[in-house]
């Protein structure tokens, strides 16, 4: 897991130490287009002059990156990645390790975040979220030889070890559940629909449901937001055949969709049942309070982490599937009437 060094540039651009640091600090003794060699190969493997010196001590940084791809107007308001990141600070904590955390718009500017982060030797690694088909994150990640562990999955990561929950098994449990209390009209209103483990549920949802007979199952893509999760469920719910049964991708969106069923005058469970994905405080406050699937986000962090930590030390880290979320039957769902 060795970072870019001076040494590296030189070899790289075919030439001595020397004129690598004169073309690296505007110093007279290269020629123009070598200069511009040296800074190029200097970007692309992530090495920053400025922190030449703490390269040179070996010094770690006792510090690990967390890059967010999603509006920050989300992150205030979703339990997921609260209790992600509680997870994350206690076994970081115990090791004196800080956490150092960006929101950005695109996988692209996670990218950009990381090179700069490694080449700065801001952190000793990250932990990297959301894992997407063809990630563009994971072979910048290889090239620099950042360590790190991918949540979610699982996926084609290489050698970068993946923590992950059996999603398709959870969606299953809960279509055979909503089943057996007899219903036959099923929607789900799905989070971000680039993302790998939304596919592996919507993948999952329609195999079960297929296997079932359910013919008019659907996925309404949505973003995780209440706005977003309220809009979807007001479309599917003016229907003629409007489901008797909606699961939700998170519970941020099931409380948004249940108070649009109570202001379309429909009675939960009596008209409309609604589960919700990732138990929360949120899913007890509401009244009826809400079916969901549950699981122990803040340890699932916490696994990660130790996995991230592992991985600093040189040690090997392999993929671990975590505990798969388990329904837990609340108020929310009832057999239709």
């Amino acid at each position: 897991m060795k970072r870019p060094t001076i040494a590296d540039i030189a070899r790289r651009a075919g030439v001595s130490k020397g004129a690598v640091s004169y073309a690296l600090n505007g110093q007279p003794g290269v020629s123009e287009a070598t200069r511009q060699r040296i800074v190029a190969i200097a970007q692309e493997i992530g090495f920053n002059p400025n922190s030449a010196a703490r390269a040179l001590s070996g010094a770690s940084a006792r510090a690990v990156g967390l890059t967010l791809s999603r509006p920050a107007r989300i992150l205030s308001i979703e339990p997921f990645f609260m209790g992600l990141i509680s997870g994350f600070e206690a076994e970081l904590a115990a090791r004196s390790y800080a956490l150092t955390l960006q929101v950005v718009a695109t996988p692209e500017q996670e990218v950009e975040v990381y090179r700069r982060w490694w080449g700065e030797r801001r952190i000793d690694g990250v932990i990297v979220t959301d894992l997407r088909e063809n990630d563009v994150r994971i072979p910048v990640l290889q090239q620099l030889q950042l360590p790190a562990v991918v949540i979610g999955g699982p996926g084609d990561t290489g050698k970068i070890a993946q923590v992950w929950s059996d999603d398709a098994g959870a969606i299953t449990e809960t279509v055979r559940y909503l089943v057996a209390l007899g219903h036959r009209r099923i929607a789900r209103v799905s989070g971000l629909p680039g993302l790998l483990h939304t596919q592996t549920r919507t993948r999952a949802f329609n195999d079960v449901c297929a296997s079932l007979g359910l013919n008019e199952a659907l996925t309404v893509p949505s973003d995780y937001t209440g706005e977003e999760g309220g809009r979807a469920t007001r479309r599917l719910l003016i229907g003629a055949d409007r489901p008797t049964a909606i699961i939700y991708d998170n519970d941020v969106m099931a409380v948004a969709g249940l108070a649009v069923a109570q202001e379309m005058g429909l009675a939960v469970p009596g008209d409309l049942s609604i589960v919700a994905w990732d138990d929360s405080p949120l899913c007890s406050l509401v009244h009826p309070p809400l079916t969901a699937l549950s699981r122990d986000i803040a340890e699932y962090g916490a696994h990660a982490a130790r996995e991230l930590l592992a991985a600093i030390d040189g040690k090997q880290v392999s993929n671990v599937e975590a505990g798969t979320a388990h329904l837990t039957p609340r108020g929310s769902t009832a057999p239709p009437r």
